[in-house]
C-alpha cells in the first residue's frame, strides 16, 4: 500500500517524502518513519496524512506540511485576505487553470488541501479548525 500512496503523491504533486504510508478504513492515510519500539508496547502507528479519493489524494494539514515544501505542481499560493477566508472555512476563487487536489500556500505556512474546479477551490478544512472571523 506504501508504494501506491508514494506513486499517487508523486503523480499528483510531484513529491513522495520517504515515509511508510498504511490505508486503514474509509481509505485513511496514515504516514510514520520506521522506529524500534518495545514489542510489548501496543501503538497505532503515524499520523493522519489524508484520504485516497476516487480522484487523488486528498491531504490534511500536516499531510500539507510535510509533502508541500517539495511538491514541484498543484501548489496554490494566497495571499492574506485569501488566508482568512480559508481557515474560516470559506471556498476561495482562483485564477489559476489547475483542476483537481491542490496545496495551498501562504509564505513558508501550508494550509491544507482543496479541491480546484472551475476557478474555485472548495474548501476541507475541518471545522473544528476553523478560526471564526471577528
Amino acid at each position: 500500500m506504501s508504494k501506491k500512496v508514494k506513486e499517487m503523491l508523486i503523480e499528483q504533486y510531484g513529491y513522495a517524502p520517504d515515509l511508510i504510508f498504511e490505508i486503514k478504513r474509509s481509505r485513511k492515510v496514515y504516514a510514520y518513519k520506521p522506529c524500534e519500539f518495545d514489542p510489548k508496547t501496543r501503538t497505532e502507528g503515524g499520523i493522519y496524512f489524508g484520504k485516497i479519493e476516487s480522484d487523488g489524494i486528498r491531504l490534511t494539514i500536516e499531510g500539507s506540511f510535510l509533502v508541500g515544501p517539495k511538491a514541484t505542481k498543484n501548489v496554490v499560493e494566497i495571499d492574506g485576505e485569501e488566508v482568512k477566508l480559508w481557515l474560516s472555512g470559506e471556498d476561495l476563487k482562483t485564477s489559476t487553470e489547475t483542476r483537481g487536489w491542490v496545496i495551498l500556500k501562504w509564505g513558508f505556512y501550508y494550509l491544507g488541501c482543496g479541491k480546484a474546479k472551475d476557478g474555485i477551490i472548495k474548501n476541507y478544512v475541518p471545522k473544528e479548525r476553523r478560526i471564526i472571523p471577528k
